[in-house]
């Protein structure tokens, strides 16, 4: 089989040419565990600082030896446990860039291949539509009637947040993102009241328009943060008091060499009585089954987009990484191994 690994230890942000597409044996099934051959493979922001060894204490993977880590969706080829048979397709966290994943049983949750696409499941209905939903239903709590404001607004987490807050009741929805293209996504297809393009002259008073002067009662009632405590900072300028911030990511700073040096103003934090959350979606992994149930409704309903930037074979995913790390992909990023899947 093949997999794709680094050509050596990375210490900046990775591009294209620091991987490579290398020859492996074909894993072994595990006692209590299943061998399933990749249909889709999800490349996502956190792996970015996992191949530095910088995200949540998790090794980098061994250079031209170890599979790039990252979710799958699967079909299982063989099994050695009764809970899952051959043929059932199987979502992990625990795949990795290669034609076929060994994995425990506790590693997979099992797919309805009814439900929606299988790929959707490394997006809308997988880690970033359960991070989008820990976020806002959880921890931010949105309520009937509220201004809702995301950055990062065309991608995967930001998009379903979005959209997830607009389900649960939110009043106005307004999204930040770069350039004409990805606001133009983010308003007909994602239906956000308002994007903001942080690219043009002007943008902070186009956001001040878009979500109303808290000086004359308007202003955002929650936020939820997805690029830099920067732009955290503009969305509490832009609060009522009291508002709700979660704090999911910091992509804009992954690659620093000393994240410590963006801190926020503890003083405007205070002045705007804000609460402020840190979310790590791992916490809300027992919730998976609960959000897809929910989830799974508003996608027949269509209230919930699927927006993919796929490339299609092993060899495309240095690529399409590099396109992420930059920022320029549309939508959730997905590799297809097998198209017809």
């Amino acid at each position: 089989m093949r997999l794709v690994a680094l050509k050596a230890p990375v210490t900046d942000k990775p591009r294209a040419d620091d991987f490579a597409v290398i020859n492996a044996d074909r894993p072994a099934c595990p006692d209590g565990g299943v061998v399933a051959r990749v249909l889709f493979i999800s490349l996502d922001p956190y792996v970015g600082s996992r191949l530095r060894g910088r995200h949540m204490g998790e090794p980098a993977p061994a250079p031209l030896d170890e599979a790039i880590p990252g979710a799958i969706v699967g079909e299982v080829v063989e099994s050695r446990t009764p809970a899952i048979k051959e043929g059932d397709a199987v979502h992990s966290m625990n795949g990795g860039w290669a034609e076929f994943v060994a994995l425990g049983e506790a590693d997979c949750r099992r797919l309805d291949r009814a439900l929606a696409p299988l790929s959707a499941h490394l997006g809308v209905l997988g880690m970033p539509g359960l991070t989008a939903w820990a976020g806002v239903s959880q921890l931010a709590k949105i309520e009937d009637g509220e201004t809702f404001l995301v950055d990062a607004a065309a991608g995967a987490v930001g998009g379903s947040a979005g959209q997830i807050a607009r389900n649960l009741g939110a009043g106005t929805v307004v999204g930040v993102a770069g350039g004409p293209e990805k606001c133009g996504l983010v308003e007909r297809e994602y239906g956000f009241d308002r994007c903001v393009d942080y690219k043009r002259d002007g943008w902070r008073d186009a956001l001040r328009d878009a979500v109303g002067d808290p000086a004359a009662g308007g202003g955002v009632d929650a936020f939820f943060e997805n690029v830099s405590a920067d732009m955290a900072t503009t969305a509490l300028l832009n609060a009522k008091p009291c508002v709700r911030g979660v704090l999911c990511g910091l992509v804009a700073n992954y690659h620093d060499a000393d994240q410590a040096q963006h801190p926020l103003n503890a003083g405007l934090l205070i002045g705007k009585r804000a609460q402020l959350f840190g979310l790590v979606v791992y916490d809300f992994y027992p919730r998976w089954d609960e959000y897809v149930a929910e989830a799974a409704a508003w996608l027949r309903d269509g209230r919930l987009t699927i927006v993919e930037d796929r490339a299609e074979g092993l060899d495309a995913a240095p690529a399409l990484f590099e396109k992420l790390m930059d920022g320029r992909n549309i939508g959730k990023c997905v590799v297809a191994l097998d198209p017809d899947a």
